[in-house]
């Protein structure tokens, strides 16, 4: 049955709310300089769409339309409130820009321009970490306030707090909307990627709830990391996060059971994974080594490549993973880091030489709530036969953790020890 006219009106306005918002949103944003308002301004241009485009027909470039009507509506609202400090000012360099004549120069850099500005702003050090996730989700990912909350497990009050908090947090303190300048640029990229990388990782092993995987983090992720290939494409680590991203999330889908039991990776189904997904990853690897810079995210995708490409579990390289892991700790040591390389050493070395390893971690008193410590912990006891010791271990990551799928896992393998 064909679509009927409101019917197609509806699916394009929600293509390009989807598609197209975060460019035409970050142009608002530079042009009235208040991220609320662009925001407003972006809602109150899709629900004119929804009522325009029923009635006249989709319009040729729909993008074009919306950001056009978009900042005729900011100057509507500002108009009705142009007593506010400053925004008198703004309303007359957006009427400049409304009655330009002919499209702008550059169109498309001005655009990438953007883009880059928006990221940079929303990952700001200024803002708490929490604040900077909430803030990229809401404006690059086009996520509703719910929906971050529901992904995070916390109060959508809350949530819409924590978003009006940043947004106001860049408006006190002046925060420039600027890409930065060459000697800003490595540190402040560097918190850019860890940006997008804490929203994967929360998608792919939810801390707490009762899903393992919260695809739909794993997804914006993934796009926030295509976006930032298209920008940045010189940016080795940009390829390496990525890759990383699509390596892991190509086996999404054989992670848990149809019952929702967790699936270890040498247990899975490897006829669900992604291959598609895969070879992009691959090639998205590829294309950062290439660049002849190497990074944390590219030896990390790089382990994981290595367990992709195994033929079997039993043919993985577990000596090489456990030396790009020592290379990884050189680069960026952290307890993760050691506490992977400890696992990969037990199983390229022996169990001992791993439990060696994580000897002086689990001495950290910093470290003695720290879940993943105490199951590597415990599977190493398990694999040296220290059945009565690794009991101990399991029951302790059990009590710490909050996921009731990663829970569930590790009971099963705490009742299956002998006594």
């Amino acid at each position: 049955m064909n679509a009927t006219p409101q019917e197609q009106a509806a699916t394009a306005a929600a293509r390009v709310f989807r598609d197209e918002r975060p460019a035409v949103l970050a142009t608002l944003i530079r042009q009235v300089g208040d991220f609320q308002l662009a925001e407003d301004a972006l809602q109150d241009a899709f629900e004119s769409a929804l009522v325009t485009w029923r009635r006249d027909g989709i319009p040729r470039n729909p993008a074009a339309w919306i950001t056009v009507t978009a900042r005729r509506r900011a100057i509507d609202r500002l108009r009705r409130a142009q007593s506010a400090a400053g925004r008198a000012t703004r309303l007359a360099e957006l009427m400049r820009l409304d009655q330009q004549e002919g499209p702008a120069p550059d169109v498309q850099n001005m655009i990438e321009d953007d883009r880059l500005r928006l990221i940079f702003t929303c990952c700001h050090p200024a803002l708490d970490p929490a604040a900077q996730i909430a803030l990229t989700l809401r404006t690059l990912g086009g996520l509703t306030t719910a929906e971050i909350a529901r992904a995070f497990l916390v109060a959508e009050p809350a949530m819409g707090k924590r978003i009006v908090r940043a947004k106001r947090k860049i408006a006190d303190a002046h925060i420039r909307y600027r890409v930065p300048s060459g000697d800003e640029l490595p540190a402040r990229m560097r918190g850019v990627l860890r940006v997008v990388y804490l929203i994967f990782n929360e998608g792919y092993s939810a801390s707490a709830g009762d899903r393992l995987v919260r695809r739909e983090l794993c997804g914006e992720a993934i796009r926030l990391g295509r976006l930032l290939c298209e920008l940045l494409p010189g940016d080795a680590e940009v390829w390496g996060l990525q890759a990383l991203m699509l390596l892991h999330d190509a086996r999404g889908a054989a992670r848990t059971d149809p019952a929702g039991r967790y699936v270890q990776l040498d247990d899975q189904d490897r006829a669900l994974w992604d291959h598609a997904m895969i070879s992009e990853g691959l090639h998205a690897l590829e294309q950062g080594i290439r660049l002849r810079c190497p990074g944390q995210y590219q030896l990390q995708a790089a382990i994981t490549a290595l367990h992709i490409q195994a033929a079997d579990p039993g043919a993985t390289d577990w000596v090489q993973i456990a030396d790009l892991y020592g290379a990884l700790g050189r680069l960026s040591s952290s307890p993760v880091i050691e506490i992977n390389r400890a696992a990969a050493t037990g199983f390229a070395h022996g169990p001992q030489a791993g439990l060696d390893l994580l000897a002086p971690l689990l001495a950290d008193p910093a470290l003695q709530d720290y879940q993943p410590l105490h199951a590597v912990h415990a599977e190493l006891l398990r694999q040296a036969g220290h059945h009565q010791a690794a009991v101990a271990a399991y029951r302790q990551a059990v009590a710490l953790t909050a996921n009731a799928v990663e829970r569930a896992e590790l009971q099963r393998r705490l009742d299956e020890l002998p006594g």
